[in-house]
């Protein structure tokens, strides 16, 4: 598994250090957004538009997410927000604007670059009610029921403890907290293939639970009322999953009609 994070953390290292490449791998555009897992492979259906969004800042936002739960995670005036995998802090300052000068943002992230970058904007804004703290997000390092609410977009398909890590949600959660949190589910079992290859991992792909399941272990965790908010499928063109796949192994995943898919989940402690 330290193989897999360390993979992980160099994937998102690259999209800081080569933010400034037009070429970027993770440059999000009009129709598509292009995978950190392969060079120029354009896939369908993960980042989407945050622009608009009151405390939106471009310099943070990589087009890495795969949903926007922070619109839609009743954030309120005073609260304590806490963002699980939060890269440059894009979701931190649009949450940092919605609980106002009397709340608090908190924005955990495993990859040193991207805590760096993240404190730097931080720094530009002036913002004295935004922390970001370079942790492991299966296991954080937060005091028990401190959070009022927690947001993620497009990371807990990340970790390997996908319970653990919503025990740990539970636990930072304030009595009656909730989470809204934006993921990569399947429909159904990828293809063993598919599960080995660690650039879709890294990528969100390999590392996403059954849809079912996912539902499950949040409710194992501990969480009433989950429910899924938001849904979209995602799609992976030939031409990029033949870079890790060959024909008859494409052809495995196709005839299997599972369906990669975004979704938006909101629960409650």
């Amino acid at each position: 598994m330290s193989n897999l994070k360390d993979k992980i953390k160099e994937t998102y290292a690259a999209v800081v250090n080569e933010e400034n490449d037009t070429t970027n791998c993770c440059t999000p555009s009009q129709d598509f957004v292009t995978s950190c897992c392969g060079p120029n492979a354009e896939v369908t259906g993960f980042s989407e538009d945050y622009s608009q969004l009151p405390g939106y800042q471009a310099e943070a936002d990589y087009g890495l997410g795969c949903g926007i739960p922070v619109a839609i995670a009743g954030i309120a005036q005073d609260h304590t927000v806490l963002d699980l995998g939060a890269g440059a802090g894009n979701d931190v300052f649009v949450a940092r604007s919605l609980v106002g000068a009397g709340g608090k943002v908190i924005g955990v992230d495993m990859t040193p670059a991207m805590i760096e970058k993240a404190n730097a904007n931080k720094q530009k804004l002036g913002y004295e009610n935004v922390e970001f703290i370079l942790a492991d997000i299966e296991n954080l390092p937060l005091v028990e029921n401190s959070i009022d609410v927690v947001i993620s977009n497009c990371v807990l398909n990340l970790v390997s403890d996908k319970l653990a890590t919503y025990q740990g949600i539970h636990k930072v959660l304030k009595p009656s907290g909730h989470f809204c949190i934006s993921d990569i589910v399947v429909s159904g079992p990828l293809t063993s293939k598919m599960n080995e290859i660690v650039e879709l991992y890294a990528g969100c792909i390999a590392g996403a639970m059954v849809k079912v399941d996912y539902l499950a272990t949040i409710e194992k965790a501990g969480f009433k009322d989950a429910t899924v908010e938001k849904e979209k499928t995602v799609y992976l063109p030939d031409d990029f999953l033949l870079q890790y796949l060959n024909a008859a192994e494409l052809r495995e995943f196709r005839n299997s009609n599972v369906q990669i898919l975004s979704v938006t989940v909101k629960g409650v402690k």
